[in-house]
């Protein structure tokens, strides 16, 4: 595989039928295809409080690439107070089996000694209608094994297994002044999406000195070979990628067909979150830029050398 992403550069999009509950930011773009061109996409959208909550557009590449203004609801509020996700639930991915869909998610509380807790997610939708919680607790919860955090599930189902790769985290590191979270990304198994055996497998992991972060991954499958495009933050957050045979052990890869920010504009200190999306042969991606989607959502699409 070897090209580049060409950015086709940020969309508009209206949150004003939204309310005060869409604020800022428009994080972790999460597509479900409906139509030749058209997807839902299911975003992360913040209050004047700095609380997320997912909420819906549609993306129509034609005539030329747009999103339709936030819907008025949000497809998933807050939880309720002392719940893992009563202040901040965030887009992760979406699957869809036998009628019932599958929305996976982050959710977030605040912490005393630490920042905040993450903690990943699950809401379900029967035949098209609303979203609602599994539980009122985590789908994967702290362990000895993991005890800090986990958060940012993809999900795919892959002859009858459930597969998953999300992000844990060895601990929080001490900086002097606010503590910093350690991030990697792990995989694990499902028979049914709902019960997960976490046998602890490092799919990616720090390559410089510098990382210390991984945000969503998203995984693809082209024929033998798996595809996984990520953030990472080093100095900055950028996007890397990495490729396996398995879905197990990956290799970094980078340089291939990963992104970096922009030399200016809206994504030129940050590019992070990214979701592929492919039509007609063609492979796209959006994605975040500046202040973790304060600035929105972006386009680019691939171009084979």
């Amino acid at each position: 595989m070897t090209g580049t992403w060409r950015r086709l550069g940020a969309l508009d999009l209206d949150t004003s039928r939204a309310a005060a509950w869409a604020a800022t930011h428009a994080a972790l773009p999460v597509t479900e295809a409906v139509g030749d061109g058209v997807w839902n996409v299911y975003l992360s959208l913040r209050d004047r409080d700095g609380r997320a909550r997912i909420g819906r557009t549609v993306l129509t590449l034609d005539p030329q690439p747009a999103l339709a203004p936030i819907e008025a609801d949000p497809v998933l509020d807050l939880g309720a107070r002392g719940t893992f996700d009563d202040s901040g639930v965030v887009t992760s991915c979406l699957v869809s089996r036998a009628g019932r869909r599958y929305l996976f998610y982050t959710g977030w509380s605040r912490g005393v000694t630490v920042p905040f807790y993450l903690a990943a997610g699950l809401a379900t939708s029967e035949d098209g209608g609303p979203f609602r919680r599994v539980s009122r607790a985590p789908l994967l919860g702290r362990s000895d094994a993991e005890p800090f955090l986990t958060a940012s599930p993809f999900v795919e189902i892959d002859d009858r297994r459930w597969r998953m790769w999300y992000v844990s985290s060895p601990g929080w590191i001490e900086t002097g002044q606010a503590p910093r979270p350690g991030y990697d990304i792990r995989y694990a198994e499902s028979a049914d999406g709902l019960t997960w055996d976490r046998s602890g497998v490092r799919c990616v992991d720090a390559d410089r000195p510098d990382e210390h972060a991984f945000g969503r991954p998203w995984v693809v499958r082209d024929g033998d070979t798996y595809r996984m495009w990520f953030s990472v933050r080093g100095e900055r957050y950028r996007i890397g990628y990495a490729e396996s045979s398995d879905g197990r052990t990956w290799i970094r890869r980078d340089a291939v067909a990963g992104l970096d920010p922009a030399d200016a504009g809206w994504d030129s200190e940050m590019v992070e979150y990214p979701c592929i999306l492919d039509r007609r042969n063609r492979r796209y991606m959006l994605y975040n830029g500046n202040d973790y989607g304060k600035t929105g959502v972006g386009l680019a699409v691939w171009e084979p050398a």
